[in-house]
């Protein structure tokens, strides 16, 4: 067996497709439309993949485009008690082999899985991410391809340098780090709003020498299957990961109490993942090793603004981190503050942009904005926009309309509040529904406690200042508000290896995806110590009688 000291190759951020009818990528966008024309046609059948194995349960469940919710595009199994069991199983049985293979054969499998999707399997990803999630080609673009290329890319380089990372040694003595996959099995639980989050999440740990149990989102569960159908063609071995969709609560009712877990890699809502930080200490007693939980959660991501701010760079960022992919990423401006001085020219602006938005189905390429995923997202949605049409502090400027009859169709809507603890000004909607308050020139640092204190999240945020003095003062005090935090910049679009992705509070534990601090949360690390010459006596010179 060789024993060189292998470099994977230097990672870059994979460009994005424009897919603009005009210049050099006008033929991805008749490639992209071909696919999406093609797949619409199809209707699939997904089952559960257990051991490397396809499993069809027979409880199924309809995968529909949520722009067009009658149109069916796969059917998929439902895992039951037996299939859950049964994939941790599978995942314990392969992980001797899989964590005994050199970590370089590992890597080599994701990164052979980057190139297929920067390849051949891009089309297929970005069309089942477009028609199964209602996200637009440049939404796609960036999610499906781009960012997870740039995951399986970039943690493979992640994963090297952690393990050149070594301890001194002294003399007579070799000092060494060994950074071993955690004990059990992991399991990943995913969102339905990022397919590249969704394939990260059991595709780090899975890479460091885990192996998983990958319970996707219902709603994200076309791209999610043709995520396992890229790794399978690059490679990866029966039962590294294993693909069961489930039931949320029967899931987590079988898995979370077993001796084996060993961590659990989650994205979602802020309560289930309390739920989950409960339910495993309630059973700490039982496992084998303390579990490791990871978790990015909710958001109700901010933008403050300076009296010093450019107006024409607040209301573009305003308008594409609150409505772009329907508000219904974690990192969406939900709320903003805004002071007297500029407020008309910004109010101006934003609504005069609002009003060219155009929002429909995906495969028309000149809608701006899609539908949101489900009728219970819609429900709640509309809930907000119709508390909002009534209350007294409170008014709708802009949008405010919701629509179900085809597909679940909100327009891009404003708040204006009066009252900066407004409901809608606090609590996340996960929509495009942006709030803001109009704060007093002379009320700065009294707003910068309210937005600082008003929200129990800390996701992204965003400050805009022309007064570099201002810049420093708002950023030193919103220092705990966002782990994203953004200068002169919507708070949206974190890239992998550039802009690490995370929050605290109520945010999660803010470990980091596209950095070395998330692939060290699924590593157990040995210190190793050897004594050339050990000592043959065991007494020290102190002693000695003289």
């Amino acid at each position: 067996m060789s024993n060189a000291g292998y470099r994977v190759p230097s990672p870059i951020n994979e460009p994005i497709r424009t897919y603009s009818p005009q210049g050099p990528d006008a033929h991805w966008r008749t490639s992209l439309k071909q696919r999406l024309e093609q797949m619409s046609k199809e209707r699939i059948e997904i089952p559960c993949i257990i051991g490397g194995k396809e499993v069809f349960t027979g409880n199924k469940r309809k995968v529909v485009m949520p722009h067009s919710h009658q149109h069916v595009l796969a059917e998929f199994h439902l895992a039951g008690e037996k299939e859950l069991k049964s994939a941790a199983q599978a995942a314990l049985d392969a992980k001797g082999a899989w964590e005994s293979m050199r970590w370089e054969e590992r890597a080599a499998i994701f990164l052979k899985a980057a190139d297929l999707l920067a390849g051949p399997f891009r089309d297929t990803l970005n069309a089942a991410t477009m028609l199964g999630q209602s996200k637009n080609a440049f939404q796609a673009e960036i999610d499906s391809a781009c960012e997870l290329i740039d995951f399986l890319r970039f943690n493979a380089q992640f994963y090297q340098q952690i393990q050149q990372e070594q301890p001194l040694s002294s003399p007579g003595v070799w000092n060494r780090m060994e950074y071993r996959p955690l004990e059990g099995f992991v399991l990943a639980i995913t969102p339905f709003n990022f397919t590249a989050i969704a394939a990260n999440l059991p595709a780090a740990p899975a890479m460091l020498g885990n192996t998983v149990v990958w319970k996707p989102s219902d709603t994200q569960m076309l791209s999610a299957y043709y995520t396992m159908k890229l790794f399978e063609e690059a490679g990866l071995p029966p039962g590294v990961i294993n693909f069961v969709p489930a039931d949320g609560p029967l899931a987590g009712q079988v898995l979370l109490p077993m001796r084996e877990l060993a961590g659990i890699h989650f994205t979602g809502s802020t309560a289930t993942f309390q739920h989950l930080f409960k339910t495993v200490g309630e059973n700490i007693a039982n496992y084998r090793t303390y579990p490791r939980l990871v978790g990015e959660t909710g958001g109700k991501d901010f933008v403050f603004v300076h009296p010093s701010a450019d107006a024409q760079a607040v209301s573009t960022a305003l308008l594409r981190g609150s409505f772009e992919y329907q508000g219904q990423k974690c990192s969406a401006a939900s709320r903003g503050y805004i002071p007297k001085s500029l407020w008309p020219k910004i109010q101006d602006q934003l609504l005069s942009e609002i009003k060219a938005l155009t929002v429909g189905d995906v495969r028309d390429f000149s809608h701006f904005m899609n539908a949101v995923i489900d009728e219970r997202s819609f429900d709640k949605i509309s809930g907000y926009l119709a508390h909002a049409r009534t209350a007294t502090q409170a008014k709708v400027i802009a949008g405010g309309s919701a629509r179900k009859e085809t597909g679940y169709f909100v327009d891009p809507t404003v708040i204006l509040a009066q009252d900066p603890m407004y409901r809608s000004m606090v609590e996340e909607i996960f929509g495009p529904v942006l709030s803001l308050h109009v704060y007093d020139d002379n009320q700065l640092q009294e707003t910068l406690k309210i937005c600082d204190e008003s929200s129990p999240y800390a996701l992204t945020g965003a400050i805009f200042a022309q007064d570099r003095y201002a810049l420093a003062q708002m950023s030193d005090r919103l220092r705990n508000a966002a782990g994203n935090f953004y200068i002169n910049d919507k708070p949206t679009g974190a890239v992998v290896g550039q802009q690490p992705f995370g929050g605290a509070r109520a945010s999660g534990t803010n470990d980091k995806a596209g950095s070395a601090l998330n692939l060290h949360r699924w590593l157990s690390p040995r210190t190793i110590k050897e004594t050339f010459t050990p000592p043959k006596n065991y007494r020290y010179p102190f002693l000695d009688a003289k």
